[in-house]
């Protein structure tokens, strides 16, 4: 058998696995990643082995991508469940058991490695809440709403009791965004907001003190320069100082003279913005607009309820990644330790990331079957 026969034999094989892929959407996720790793680059410009270890965590990430793209939507839905209880079962393992790291319990040790069961939910939520809608198609009524409430508010609870209020706001972010695509009504939406707005005074009290600290120092960072307001203080001078188009790559004096902390994975922002400027910065918030308008594009063409509220709420999903990442950063949100999309150093948030481009490309690939 000569090469040009292996060569076509392999392509015929391959050729069904790679169909899947779709080209808009690697486009953007692959310019995302390239800034990212530019931006590490001169953003770890002390940790040289950081942007080894991205490189290798975004080859994770894509085989996670893979993966999830050639599995068929009808699988998925088959997934929703049992995904959904094994995730809701970590997390109360974790609580019993898990490793308790800086005063937070969020790893669990299952022998081979260590997993955070929370980043299980980011996907495993708005999967379990689209299998539920799609089940009561047609017949949906108020109770519907208040059990999908209750299938939020339990690992969303748990994940709080971690603490790690970041993920606890992603996966109750990407549970409302399935409620609401799926028809909530708008009085219930505004019933829901008010009551929200009500119970601020009671959540304040069941804050730790750090997260009330992190509050405090939204409202005036100022009033700790050197210790709590510090994060936020000179992440907004490096994004201020970076004018209309920045200091130039590597040139950035904030991060090489290490004012930034965590400027490789929360605070990279400030980095980015204080080297390319405004201009990189609308450069950036276009491709983060992309990738949601990309994903609304596959949610209306989608065979099924449930394939078009999973692609909706992970299009959200990302979205809300990216705004409580450069709103912390830039002073408008408070510090929750939220990495931004393909930016940001760290593999768990990475792999879940790759994972939900790929189900959107399963979605989009198999848009033309009908479920029976």
């Amino acid at each position: 058998m000569n090469n040009a026969t292996v060569a076509q034999r392999f392509g015929s094989i391959a050729r069904p696995y790679v169909a899947v892929f779709d080209p808009a959407l690697m486009a953007i996720v692959g310019s995302l990643g390239v800034i990212g790793l530019i931006t590490l680059y001169s953003a770890g410009n002390a940790f040289p082995w950081r942007v080894t270890d991205q490189i290798r965590n975004f080859g994770f990430a894509f085989a996670a991508l893979f993966i999830a793209a050639n599995v068929r939507p009808q699988w998925l839905m088959r997934l929703a469940l049992p995904v959904y209880v094994i995730g809701v079962g970590l997390l109360i393992a974790t609580e019993f058991s898990g490793e308790t790291v800086k005063g937070a319990t969020r790893w669990l040790d299952i022998k081979v490695t260590r997993i955070q069961p929370s980043e299980i939910m980011k996907l495993g939520l708005p999967m379990m809440l689209a299998w539920y809608f799609h089940k009561r198609e047609g017949a949906l009524r108020g109770f519907d709403f208040l059990a999908a409430a209750v299938l939020v508010a339990v690992p969303v609870a748990l994940i709080l009791k971690q603490p790690d209020l970041g993920t606890a706001v992603l996966v109750l972010a990407a549970g409302v965004f399935v409620i609401f695509f799926a028809g909530l009504p708008w009085k219930w939406l505004a019933v829901m907001l008010v009551g929200g707005i009500a119970m601020l005074p009671v959540a304040w009290t069941f804050l730790h003190d750090y997260q009330r600290e992190r509050v405090m120092t939204l409202i005036d960072p100022s009033t700790d320069p050197l210790g709590k307001g510090f994060h936020t203080l000179q992440a907004m001078i490096a994004i201020g100082s970076g004018g209309m188009f920045g200091k130039g790559w590597m040139q950035g004096t904030q991060a090489h003279l290490e004012f930034i902390p965590e400027r490789t994975s929360d605070f990279i922002f400030a980095v980015y913005s204080e080297e390319f400027g405004l201009v990189g910065n609308v450069v950036l918030v276009l491709l983060f607009f992309a990738l949601v308008w990309r994903s609304f594009a596959i949610a209306i063409s989608a065979p099924t309820l449930f394939a078009r509220l999973l692609a909706a709420s992970i299009g959200l999903i990302m979205f809300t990644y990216a705004f409580v990442n450069m709103g912390m950063v830039s002073g408008i949100l408070p510090v929750v330790g939220v990495p931004l999309p393909f930016i940001s150093y760290g593999g768990t948030a990475l792999v879940t990331l790759g994972m939900a481009c790929g189900l959107l490309m399963a979605i989009s690939a198999h848009r033309k079957l009908v479920q029976s």
